[in-house]
C-alpha cells in the first residue's frame, strides 16, 4: 500500500466527521428499512408527511446535513414530503445521467434559481430555452482548449503576483487561503475574459460574491420568499447590505464596459468582452445592454468562485495528508524544474492534475443540481410528476459506494491515468453534464492546475491547530468563516 493510500485509509474524512455527516455506514440501516418503505404511496422511499415542518427546519439550518441524512435514512431514491410541491432526492450516478443526459430536455432550471436571477440576470447560468440556445452558441467558442491554453500566460503572471505577495510575509504568516485564491481567480478572470486589471476591486468584488451567495441561501430557504426573491431583497432585514452587494457589482461591470467602448475597436476578438460586444444574433441584432451586464456578471462571479474553492479545499486536503503533498511538490520539481508550466507540461502532472480531481470530489463546487420536471417522467422506478423538482447533489453522488471505493477516502490515485475505466461515467460531475455543463471546465482545469503547482514549487500551508473547517453549503460549498492558513517557505 503506497503512502498516500495508507494516508486516506488511516484518517478518510475523520477531520469533516462533525462538520458533513459521513454517507458511508448506512446500508444496513437502508436494508432493515426496506420493509417498512414498501408500504409508502407509490413504493418511493421517504419520510411520512408529518415529517414536513421538521424536514423544512433541518434543510433551513443545513441544506448538506439533511440531504446526507436523508440519504443514509433512505438510499438513494428519496421523496421528499413538501406540501404542494413534491421534492425528489437522487444520488446515483445513473440518475444523473438521466436527468442531465438522456431525459434533459425534460428539465428546466428549478425555482431554487430564483435568488441568483436578482443578481446574475439572465445570463449563462440562468437563463432558459431560445435565449440560452443563442448565448451558448455565442459563447462556447470562446472557450476552446485553443483559446483556453492561449490564456496561459495571464494565469501564470497573476499566480506569480500572488507569490510575490506571500515572498514579502514572515513564515508561520496566518493567511486565509479561502480569501487568496478568491481575489487570485478574479484576478485571472479579469483579464483573461475581460482585459481587466481588478486588483484594486477585487476585494470588493469577492465580498459581494459572498454577499450574493447569503442573499440567495436566506431566499432558498425561506419558502415565503423564493416564489418572489425580490420581494426578499426589499423588505428582509439585510436588505440594505444585499442591494448594496448589486450595486457593486454593477458598478464595476459598467466602468468595465465603458472602457472597452472607448477603446479603439479591435479586428480580432481577444476575449469574452470583444465576443459580446460585436455579437450579432441570426436576425442581425446586437445583444442589449442589460443582456451584455448580465453576462459580464455571471462570468466575473461565478467564473472564478468555482475555481477558487476547488483550490482552497486542494490546499486542505494536502495539509491534512502530508505524503501526498510530498509527492506533488516532488512531481513539480522533477517536471518543471522551478519554471512555471506551461499547458504541454500539464499532461507531466498528473498527481496534480489527480489530487485537484480528488478535491472536487470530495468536495463539488457545486454540491447540489436541482431541475423541475416539465412532464411527467420515471427515474430509476420513481415517478417523477411534472412541476416537482428533483436534487442531484454531487456532493452524493460523488461518495456513492457502488461508484467508489473508500467513498470518504482522500485517495488521488483513483484519477490517475488508467484507473476508474470501470467507473460509471456520471459518477464525478463537478461541472455538471450534457449540454447544461459548465462552459468553462476547460479553463478551469487548466487554471487550478498552473495554480496548484506554482504554489507548490515554492510555499507549504499547513493547518492551524482547530484549524478543520466547517462546511458552508451555500451557492458553492465553501469552508465556514474561510479557512486561515500557516505559510512557510519550503
Amino acid at each position: 500500500m503506497s503512502p498516500e493510500s495508507q494516508d486516506a485509509t488511516r484518517s478518510g474524512e475523520p477531520r469533516e466527521a462533525a462538520n458533513s455527516p459521513d454517507t458511508s455506514g448506512g446500508s444496513a440501516r437502508r436494508s432493515a428499512a426496506d420493509a417498512a418503505r414498501r408500504a409508502l404511496p407509490g413504493g418511493v422511499p421517504g419520510p411520512p408527511r408529518r415529517a414536513a415542518p421538521g424536514l423544512l427546519a433541518a434543510i433551513g439550518r443545513d441544506p448538506l446535513a439533511a440531504a446526507i441524512g436523508l440519504y443514509r435514512e433512505y438510499g438513494d431514491r428519496v421523496r421528499i414530503p413538501i406540501p404542494g410541491h413534491p421534492l425528489f432526492l437522487l444520488s446515483h450516478p445513473a440518475h444523473a445521467e438521466h436527468v442531465f443526459v438522456s431525459r434533459q430536455d425534460n428539465y428546466r432550471k428549478a425555482a431554487t434559481y430564483k435568488p441568483l436571477r436578482i443578481f446574475l440576470g439572465d445570463g449563462l447560468v440562468t437563463s432558459e430555452g431560445a435565449l440560452w440556445e443563442r448565448q451558448r452558441r455565442l459563447i462556447q467558442p470562446l472557450f476552446g482548449y485553443r483559446r483556453v491554453s492561449a490564456l496561459q500566460p495571464v494565469m501564470v503572471r497573476n499566480t506569480e503576483k500572488t507569490l510575490a505577495e506571500w515572498e514579502r510575509l514572515p513564515d508561520g504568516r496566518l493567511v486565509d487561503a479561502s480569501e487568496a485564491m478568491s481575489l487570485l481567480t478574479l484576478n485571472i478572470v479579469g483579464e483573461a475574459l475581460f482585459g481587466a486589471d481588478l486588483t484594486r476591486p477585487g476585494a470588493r468584488i469577492s465580498s459581494s460574491v459572498t454577499g450574493m451567495q447569503d442573499f440567495a441561501v436566506t431566499a432558498m430557504r425561506n419558502p415565503l420568499l423564493l416564489p418572489a426573491p425580490m420581494l426578499g431583497l426589499r423588505t428582509t432585514p439585510g436588505y440594505r447590505r444585499w442591494r448594496a452587494t448589486v450595486r457593486a457589482i454593477d458598478e464595476v461591470v459598467e466602468r468595465l464596459t465603458a472602457e472597452r467602448r472607448a477603446a479603439p475597436a479591435r479586428e480580432d476578438e481577444r476575449d469574452l468582452m470583444d465576443a459580446l460586444l460585436n455579437a450579432r444574433y441570426e436576425d442581425g441584432g446586437q445583444i442589449s445592454d442589460r443582456q451584455l451586464r448580465d453576462e459580464v456578471v455571471t462570468f466575473l462571479m461565478a467564473g472564478h468562485e468555482t475555481s477558487a474553492t476547488t483550490l482552497t479545499w486542494a490546499l486542505y486536503l494536502l495539509a491534512a495528508h502530508p505524503s501526498a503533498r510530498e509527492r506533488l511538490e516532488a512531481e513539480v520539481d522533477a517536471e518543471l524544474g522551478g519554471a512555471p508550466p506551461s499547458v504541454a507540461d500539464l499532461d507531466r502532472l498528473p498527481w496534480t492534475k489527480a489530487v485537484l480531481s480528488e478535491a472536487m470530489r470530495l468536495y463539488p463546487p457545486f454540491w447540489t443540481l436541482e431541475r423541475n420536471a416539465v412532464e411527467d417522467d420515471e427515474v430509476d422506478g420513481v415517478p417523477i410528476p411534472a412541476g416537482s423538482t428533483v436534487a442531484v447533489p454531487p456532493y452524493l453522488v460523488h461518495r456513492h459506494p457502488e461508484a467508489w471505493d473508500n467513498p470518504e477516502g482522500f485517495s488521488p490515485e483513483r484519477f490517475l491515468p488508467g484507473g476508474g475505466a470501470e467507473r460509471h461515467r456520471h459518477a464525478f460531475i463537478p461541472f455538471g453534464s450534457g449540454r447544461r455543463g459548465c462552459v468553462g471546465n476547460t479553463f478551469a482545469l487548466i487554471e487550478t492546475a498552473v495554480a496548484l503547482a506554482m504554489i507548490a514549487q515554492r510555499f507549504r500551508l499547513d493547518l492551524v491547530p482547530g484549524g478543520v473547517p466547517k462546511l458552508q453549503p451555500t451557492v458553492t460549498l465553501r469552508p465556514l468563516g474561510g479557512l486561515r492558513m500557516v505559510l512557510r517557505r519550503r
